[in-house]
């Protein structure tokens, strides 16, 4: 046997379960410890490989805690060849589904799936039912769910939980350092205002509009 400290209070599952979905005030905080718990095992070489609300106790403290270390895997030391899939299906990343094995990305994943979770109620592909071959396309935004999210939570959370793991985040201290920018943060693929890229043309354009509407006036 072996004996652990004791901490009060109960899974973000549970949490979740009693309120709801989280407001974005807490979910930026637990996301925060989570990604620092996360990135603090992958620098120690530990994927977890189990990430998910029913394993992170959030203590009456605030305090968020990683548990249960039971699926967990050290690159060259672990031995995960021929095992079955391991995980909770909904928050397994799409290569595992195709034999790909273990990578900090499919932690990430999973970290991202419960976030969006935590934050939406849903599951950005739908729920994955054990023993499905699930289907991954497009994830949904969650936006869907959440219409009062920020522009730029919405991408972090959608880049987090792409299907192709090389869109995704590298590292857990990427994905921290954009929430700590959070509306700083420049969005790629998102067009500048025209007055940005032309103020000349606008404001000819501007100037343009007024004279021909004094003229009208003129007229009348």
């Amino acid at each position: 046997y072996y004996v652990m400290r004791e901490h009060p209070g109960r899974t973000l599952a549970e949490h979740f379960a009693a309120h709801g979905p989280l407001p974005v005030g807490q979910w930026l905080e637990v996301a925060r410890q989570l990604l620092q718990a996360v990135g603090v095992l992958h620098r120690r070489n530990v994927l977890h490989r189990d990430i998910k609300p029913d394993n992170l106790h959030l203590g009456d403290d605030g305090q968020v805690r990683l548990l249960d270390f039971g699926l967990a895997y050290c690159p060259g030391l672990s031995e995960a060849g021929g095992q079955p899939l391991s995980g909770t299906p909904s928050f397994i990343a799409p290569e595992a589904f195709e034999g790909q094995p273990p990578s900090p990305r499919q932690d990430l994943y999973a970290a991202g799936v419960t976030l969006y979770h935590l934050i939406t109620g849903h599951y950005p592909y739908g729920e994955v039912e054990a023993f499905q071959r699930p289907r991954f396309t497009q994830a949904h935004n969650p936006a869907r769910y959440r219409p009062d999210l920020p522009e730029w939570l919405q991408h972090n959370l959608l880049q987090a939980v792409a299907a192709n793991p090389a869109l995704r985040f590298e590292t857990a201290e990427q994905w921290l350092l954009l929430l700590e920018r959070g509306e700083r943060q420049e969005l790629p693929g998102r067009p500048r205002p025209l007055l940005e890229r032309e103020p000349l043309r606008v404001w000819r354009t501007v100037a343009l509009v007024s004279l021909l509407i004094n003229l009208l006036l003129l007229i009348a």
